[in-house]
């Protein structure tokens, strides 16, 4: 995804042949594209748009006694991992690498530092290290979906932190740092399929087991507090997505016009596809199903938006939305509490279109992986580098997460106490209400 995508292309499997992804990424002073620099600084703001997006989703869920600490977990993200970022996180991320290759390193980006006077490709790299820096803020406020309603807040901010530093940075290196395993090896994943939502989701579903379910779940279902948020929230996030997918080209041009329209048909194919579902099963159309079917559609996509067609997005939307619907309905059989289904959306439906991508890639990209293997790159050998991806992402993601989860419950407290958890968050740990109906 780095800079070294601008000039490949984002082809992982031509990398090799067709750049010197080092010398890209060292960068070497230009001139200013100022038609791809304004379009990385919208996208960046799009991005960020996406944050109180996902905190509007979020907080029209819950009951109304944890509305505000359930948008707190989006909002603190903001600040906790936009410090830490700018400290270490861009060092760890896109340095050279160390460990074996775990995690980069590389003083010069500590604090952003030795970028000041930095064009990489006509771009400020301080435009790049701020749009990677929003991805980096949203991927950890994901999981507050599956702990919502029963975590401290202290307890929250300790775990992003640390998971931020031991699963996201190292998964970023991994998949987009020209020195990363997963990168060379030729995973496709250009906006955070993989890094993001399948991370994401897997480490939700390791803290929603190590926590336990909320206190009545799944006798007492807990009614959203506010869908008319939550449905606004849902389009925000459609908006943001197109800085999220379109701004990972890191330029502006094919591939960005590429990227925008495949993630515009994936979310409206998403949408309509479950509407269709809950039209057939209970002959109404919610508003509840058509937000979770636009995200549905957009996390498919995510992975794939510059490599697949029309069709492809069309597809992975549909699919997407009806794999996850029926993740959902699995979530209550097999007695997880998930709270707001952040696995059986972003790590269910993120994971279908990583995989799925490989057969809808386009004719002219399969053409030169062939010519770069020296032989015919067909998808399943496509799907095979997706598997080892998708593996290795896994086995990261539930390993550190577990670990955190305990030095979290041990030091600082994670599951609130019995008291806590009935009064509301928003009384227990912040004093506050969000909504007044004296």
């Amino acid at each position: 995804m780095f800079v070294n995508r601008l000039r490949a292309g984002f082809f992982p499997m031509l990398l090799l042949t067709l750049i010197a992804p080092i010398a890209a990424f060292a960068g070497q002073e230009n001139a200013i594209d100022t038609g791809s620099t304004c379009w990385m600084l919208i996208s960046t703001a799009l991005v960020l748009l996406m944050v109180p997006g996902l905190a509007m989703f979020y907080g029209g869920l819950v009951r109304t006694k944890n509305v505000l600490g359930t948008m707190m977990h989006s909002f603190v993200s903001l600040a906790v991992i936009g410090v830490l970022w700018v400290v270490c996180g861009y060092a760890l991320t896109f340095g050279t690498s160390i460990w074996g290759g775990f995690v980069g390193w590389n003083p010069d980006f500590f604090f952003l530092n030795g970028i000041d006077d930095r064009i990489t490709n006509g771009i400020p790299e301080y435009i790049i290290a701020m749009f990677q820096g929003k991805f980096a803020i949203i991927t950890p406020a994901l999981i507050s979906g599956a702990l919502a309603e029963r975590v401290y807040f202290r307890g929250y901010i300790l775990f992003i932190a640390l998971w931020f530093l031991l699963v996201y940075c190292p998964l970023c290196h991994w998949i987009w740092a020209p020195e990363g395993w997963l990168f060379k090896m030729g995973v496709i994943d250009l906006a955070g399929g993989l890094v993001i939502h399948v991370s994401a989701g897997i480490s939700a579903l390791t803290v929603a087991i190590f926590l336990g379910a909320r206190k009545g779940f799944p006798k007492m279902i807990a009614q959203p507090n506010n869908l008319v948020m939550t449905l606004m929230g849902a389009g925000l996030l459609w908006v943001g997505w197109f800085g999220f997918n379109a701004g990972s080209t890191l330029q502006s041009g094919l591939d960005t016009a590429r990227a925008l329209t495949m993630t515009q048909i994936s979310a409206a194919s998403g949408a309509l596809a479950w509407l269709v579902i809950e039209a057939l099963a209970f002959r109404k159309a919610t508003a509840l199903g058509f937000a979770s079917g636009i995200l549905a559609g957009l996390v498919a996509i995510t992975p794939a938006a510059a490599v697949v067609q029309p069709l492809g997005a069309l597809t992975l939307g549909a699919l997407s939305s009806i794999i996850c619907y029926y993740a959902l309905k699995m979530k209550m059989k097999l007695n997880y509490d998930d709270t707001l289904d952040c696995f059986g959306i972003h790590g269910v439906g993120s994971g279908m279109g990583v995989l799925v991508l490989s057969f809808f890639i386009r004719d002219s990209f399969m053409a030169k992986a062939s010519e770069a293997a020296g032989r015919t790159w067909t998808p399943w050998d496509q799907l095979f580098v997706q598997l080892k991806g998708m593996g290795a992402t896994i086995a990261l993601s539930v390993v550190m997460t577990l670990i955190i989860c305990y030095l979290v419950q041990k030091t600082v407290g994670f599951r609130i106490n019995e008291e806590g958890e009935v009064l509301g968050l928003d009384q227990a740990l912040h004093g506050e209400r969000g909504y007044d109906f004296t």
